[in-house]
């Protein structure tokens, strides 16, 4: 009786685990992607480069996109190479999703760079309208010389109501 009592208690356990799941899947299913960004209704949303695309110099590049008030967002982006380098440049984008296009649509940009360094960070706060959803794109750049290593992140589109 006892083993059948434990066998019963294990089936229902899985069989929780397995519609916890389900449930989990559906809602990430209904939100809707737009050229790699995800729509959503977050406070914030952060962006990583791809370890495939990181070089001999380049180790990582992050962005993030908050809400910082009624109509304003906060922009960061960052750079960080293996090793000091002579040459270090993130570039970042802040851009709008224009539903009538179903396209993402530039808002603002802006680069920074730096030499002989292995970190480098860059932040922003932007007026925006209300309404729409934003996300922050980011180019990554490290190297001696040119061509220099590349790769680039980008966040989920955040709503700013």
């Amino acid at each position: 009786m006892k083993k059948r009592i434990i066998s019963i208690t294990s089936c229902l356990m899985v069989f929780c685990m397995i519609m916890s799941v389900s449930i989990v899947n559906v809602k990430a299913s209904d939100e809707k992607m737009v050229d790699g960004s995800y729509l959503t209704t977050d406070e914030t949303s952060t962006g990583y480069s791809s370890s495939r695309t990181r070089g001999v110099y380049l180790m990582d590049g992050e962005c993030s996109i908050s809400k910082a008030g009624r109509n304003r967002v906060y922009a960061y982006a960052s750079t960080t190479a293996n090793t000091e380098v002579k040459y270090m440049a993130t570039i970042v984008y802040v851009e709008r999703y224009m539903e009538d296009v179903d396209a993402w649509g530039q808002v603002d940009a802006w680069m920074v760079e730096e030499e002989n360094d292995y970190y480098m960070s860059t932040a922003k706060t932007i007026t925006v309208d209300r309404g729409y959803y934003y996300r922050v794109r980011a180019n990554h750049l490290a190297g001696d010389s040119y061509p220099f290593d590349e790769t680039a992140s980008v966040t989920d589109g955040i709503l700013v109501p």
